[in-house]
């Protein structure tokens, strides 16, 4: 199943592809609330009323999810994309925080902000839990996972890199791309192994690799996670990104006003994202 959040009416509301790739708005219930109260999302999906269906062009989209409960990225998950980084590549996930405000829908703008310049694509796969706990076992872990996404981790390197800490540089507002759709975990292989993962700027592709890749896998960041933090139905972990950085190429390729940047996951599909400069 393939969930949408898009508006209508100056409403937010749910809906479902349908086979032909056009939206059946299904209800106004968040998948937030859905996946709070643990609902069947294939189930709960079958058996609503279909109120109008929303041609793909025609939608507005909204982030799959607004307010997720927390958005824990990591960092250097890809052997090459450590080497281009020129760090040395850690033994433990290297975790960090996104929050809310950062969140941009598809076909939205990605804001490069105007204290600077260095706005920078980062391609990766979202994964949506349906539930959580403590010490999860990694032979338990794909238990929790409730479905996938498509992210665009935008980082503003010059603030990444004021300290060692990279949370100001991660948190501009409008900055993560994060959509179109929410695919339930049963449309996907298993942790989402073996997809293909490219990103494109103006049509060319900057990165290109597939999740067999990753050092730590889905069930390990879930389990490692959550020996430190209660993970929660709603929580949403941001995988990290492949080798091919624009910081990381001379001369560096960032994204400025008037690109288009696009994020492909097979088995998820397309996210797009404008970019334009902060007013």
């Amino acid at each position: 199943m393939r969930y949408v959040s898009i508006e209508r009416n100056g409403r937010a509301v749910l809906g479902v592809r349908n086979a032909q790739g056009d939206i059946d708005v299904i209800g106004e219930e968040s998948l937030e609330s859905l996946l709070a109260r643990g609902a069947d999302l294939v189930a709960y999906a079958k058996g609503q009323a279909v109120r109008e269906t929303v041609k793909d062009a025609d939608a507005r989209f909204l982030p799959p999810m607004a307010r997720p409960t927390k958005i824990i990225c990591v960092g250097l998950n890809y052997a090459d994309h450590t080497k281009e980084s020129k760090y040395e590549q850690p033994d433990y996930p290297t975790l960090f925080l996104r929050l809310h405000t950062t969140l941009v829908a598809h076909n939205a703008p990605i804001v490069r902000p105007k204290v600077s310049d260095s706005l920078d694509f980062e391609g990766e796969v979202a994964v949506i839990l349906g539930k959580g706990g403590r010490f999860i076992p990694k032979d338990e872990a794909l238990d929790c996972v409730a479905g996938y996404a498509v992210f665009n981790e935008g980082s503003v390197r010059e603030y990444q890199f004021k300290s060692p800490q990279w949370t100001v540089g991660k948190n501009f507002d409008n900055t993560g791309g994060f959509g179109p759709d929410f695919v339930t975990a049963d449309e996907v292989p298993p942790g989402a192994k073996g997809l293909k993962l490219e990103t494109r700027l103006n049509g060319e592709v900057v990165q290109s690799a597939t999740t067999d890749d990753m050092i730590f896998d889905i069930p390990t960041l879930i389990s490692v996670t959550s020996e430190a933090i209660t993970l929660e139905a709603g929580d949403v972990i941001v995988t990290g990104t492949p080798a091919g950085i624009g910081w990381a190429r001379t001369p560096k390729l960032l994204m400025k006003h008037g690109d288009v940047c696009e994020v492909t996951v097979e088995k998820l599909g397309t996210l797009r994202n404008p970019i334009v400069d902060e007013r």
